[in-house]
């Protein structure tokens, strides 16, 4: 199932956790805060891929499967 994770750059994280209904917030340099509609706040470096740790984290505290996040995108 993480194969389809890796590779996941930063701007397309959070333009599919926008889809998923989170509200884009500034964060610190080139960070994003992302308030998602359960009241999490996922925090995504705007820039580069992502580590599949950081993206699995961010999925979940979303309160997404990696499914319906690879669906996002």
């Amino acid at each position: 199932m993480g194969r389809e994770l890796r590779g996941i750059k930063g701007r397309d994280a959070i333009k599919a956790f926008m889809r998923a209904g989170g509200i884009e917030r500034p964060g610190k340099g080139d960070h994003i805060n992302i308030k998602m509609p359960n009241g999490m706040i996922i925090t995504i470096p705007g820039k580069g891929e992502l580590k599949i740790g950081l993206l699995k984290s961010a999925i979940h505290k979303a309160g997404l499967t990696e499914e319906q996040f690879i669906d996002l995108l």
